[in-house]
């Protein structure tokens, strides 16, 4: 009995620590995200998605992954702060979830300066080289208060 219940905490423990290490490199990927959002540089952005990203605006514009990094490149979308806040990261095997408040001041090529407060859920997956990517992103009003 004793040794079924150490090799029961040796798993659970192990299980414990990856995931952990999960959610830590899946933090950094976002992290790394918001910076290349900030800072428009194409070799940044291109790390950040996979081919097959969709990203989903809160107004219902929906960008693959090359319309995504030219959008910011371009100018199209620009950020002059982007603060990612109440970060919840759930991971599941090689996917995780990311749901966070994104605020903004943006300064988009032929518009006003403006600011946005908006939720985001991203979907993460580790690609075969081990690097969490972005395989999602839905972007939504969050509720009036």
């Amino acid at each position: 009995m004793k040794k079924l219940f150490c090799t029961a905490l040796l798993l659970l423990s192990s299980t414990c620590f990856a995931q952990s290490t999960d959610v830590k490199a899946v933090t950094e990927a976002v992290e790394n995200m918001r910076l290349a959002m900030l800072s428009g540089e194409k070799t940044s952005l291109d790390k950040v998605g996979l081919p097959s990203l969709s990203y989903g605006h809160s107004n219902g514009k929906i960008q693959n992954n090359a319309e995504f990094v030219d959008a910011i490149v371009t100018g199209e979308s620009r950020f002059q702060t982007l603060n990612f806040s109440g970060q919840t990261v759930q991971v599941d095997g090689d996917v995780a979830i990311v749901r966070h408040t994104l605020e903004a001041k943006t300064h988009d090529n032929g518009k006003p300066a403006g600011e946005v407060k908006i939720g985001v859920m991203l979907v993460m997956e580790k690609d075969s080289a081990g690097q969490w990517k972005l395989l999602a992103r839905q972007a939504y009003k969050l509720p009036q208060q």
